[in-house]
């Protein structure tokens, strides 16, 4: 295999539990040489972040479920096969309508170090157990901010 060559096979790698949802790592910044991060995400309804700005680009891509991508004031909806690509300094965030799962890419890396912060290690390669107790949104956005990561509180519903 290449030099510096990244294999990752299903179950492999570092997993967290954010936002009651299961964020496995594919790429980290470690292993791209801060090149990218690259994340499976698996997302259920009503669990999606904060609206954020982070550094650099973020490109997803819908395998499973339906969501609705709130862009620069523009609201999008998706499904299995939509793509979106948010360029840098954008204002986002993504609602899942259903559990949603995709495949999201960041360049250059680096966020996985904030998912290990924010989140907990994943006990198993499956949705957390539910919680009830709404999540620390101050708390995640602290940290957000350690991570050059711009982040508002959650809307009003």
């Amino acid at each position: 295999m290449a030099k510096n060559a990244h294999v990752r096979h299903s179950g492999d790698g570092k997993a967290f539990w954010m936002l009651n949802g299961l964020y496995e790592v594919k790429a980290s910044s470690d292993e791209t040489n801060g090149a990218m991060t690259v994340v499976e995400m698996t997302v259920p309804e009503g669990m999606g972040p904060p609206p954020h700005i982070h550094p650099g680009t973020e490109s997803v891509y819908v395998i499973e479920g339906t969501l609705r991508y709130h862009i620069a004031g523009e609201t999008i909806e998706g499904g299995p096969g939509s793509f979106f690509h948010i360029p840098e300094g954008t204002w986002e965030r993504f609602e899942p309508t259903s559990t949603v799962r995709m495949l999201t890419t960041y360049t250059p890396g680096g966020i996985d170090e904030f998912f290990a912060e924010a989140g907990e290690p994943a006990e198993r390669r499956e949705l957390p157990p539910w919680s009830d107790t709404p999540p620390d949104f101050d708390r995640i956005i602290e940290i957000a901010g350690r991570h050059g990561i711009q982040m508002q509180p959650m809307p009003d519903a």
